[in-house]
């Protein structure tokens, strides 16, 4: 039986007791039906981007997702004079950054930002998935998926799906809907969407607010993902990651730290940054003398260099949440999805 260190970018995890991979629909909502009706334990698995694992593995069974396929209402990519909208539905088992440099190459908005993101499409709406000023939540229209509650196929309109800041319905429901397709609403046109995040901005040397190149984009953002580690390269163990482990946090106002970065959030309150909090709590890049350890290119990632255990990251992560606990009075939030464990 496959371990799941084979099948997480981690490379952590011990074996499942069972296996599926499902390379249909059918395939994934029988598989599904078939472990709910024997009361078996059910890991879903997509790209194992956001997913630490037990060293003990998975005692049940594994659903692969390995479906594949991809439509849209409008295929040319030179029909672009009427700058008008597409509608493209895509199965959850695409890959997600192959989706994106699709995207741009058929002038698809509103994804660009998104790119170098590891994982599969039909995992982008549960973590709401977003980076560089943009959000799935933006252009997703629809979202089809297997409720295992009801035993049923369920769509959900954008608007029912719950989103919010790396979340979403089916996240806070974790165990119930299976995604199945994302259909994706996007405008049409040679230039990306306005650029909001002042990072990019500042790679890209424009101004915020303007809309550079698709392209240009794309390629800004996948050249500061690298530089952060945050692009899967296997001979780099700064990616041998969960990408980032903490979310950014949400406060109230009067909690943020003196000279922390903040952002307005729309209840009132502010974000702020896990980064900034983990490197003024003494925690900096490559901080740890064991097997895991912050990532050399970026303090929010806690990284695998070659024989980790699962127990090993995990060890590190409660030191890191607790530090900033202790300094700040801020209690940071894992980002990955654990199975068979706990911080």
């Amino acid at each position: 039986m496959p371990d799941l260190r084979d099948h997480t970018t981690l490379r952590l995890g011990g074996p499942a007791r069972s296996w599926v991979t499902a390379t249909s629909e059918a395939e994934l909502v029988g598989a599904v039906a078939v472990a709910d009706d024997a009361g078996e334990p059910l890991l879903v698995l997509g790209g194992g981007s956001n997913l630490v694992v037990a060293d003990a593995g998975f005692g049940g069974t594994v659903v692969e997702v390995a479906t594949s396929g991809m439509s849209a209402d409008s295929d040319d990519p030179d029909d672009l004079a009427c700058l008008g909208a597409v509608t493209v539905k895509v199965a959850a088992g695409e890959n997600w950054d192959d989706f994106v440099a699709h995207a741009v190459r058929q002038g698809w908005v509103g994804v660009e930002a998104l790119a170098g993101i590891p994982g599969l499409v039909g995992a982008t709406p549960i973590q709401n998935v977003g980076a560089y000023g943009q959000e799935v939540s933006q252009t997703v229209a629809q979202v089809r998926a297997w409720d295992r509650g009801d035993g049923a196929l369920r769509t959900f309109t954008a608007s029912e799906c719950g989103f919010g800041y790396r979340t979403s319905r089916f996240k806070q429901e974790p165990c119930r809907y299976v995604v199945l397709d994302v259909t994706f609403l996007f405008k049409q046109g040679t230039l990306g969407a306005p650029v909001e995040y002042a990072e990019l901005a500042r790679a890209l040397g424009v101004e915020l607010g303007e809309r550079p190149a698709l392209a240009d984009v794309r390629n800004a953002v996948l050249g500061l993902r690298g530089g952060k580690g945050m692009v899967l390269d296997p001979a780099d163990h700064d990616t041998w990651s969960a990408g980032s482990f903490f979310t950014n946090p949400v406060i109230d106002a009067d909690a943020l730290p003196d000279g922390a970065p903040a952002w307005p959030h729309p209840d009132g309150r502010v974000k702020t940054s896990a980064a900034w909090l983990i490197e003024r709590a003494g925690f900096g890049k490559g901080y740890g003398d064991g097997p895991a350890r912050l990532s050399t290119k970026h303090t929010l990632a806690i990284t695998n260099r070659g024989d980790a255990t699962t127990t090993d990251l995990l060890d590190l992560a409660r030191e890191v949440r607790d530090g900033v606990r202790d300094r700040f009075g801020i209690v940071l939030v894992n980002e990955p999805v654990l199975v068979g464990c706990h911080l």
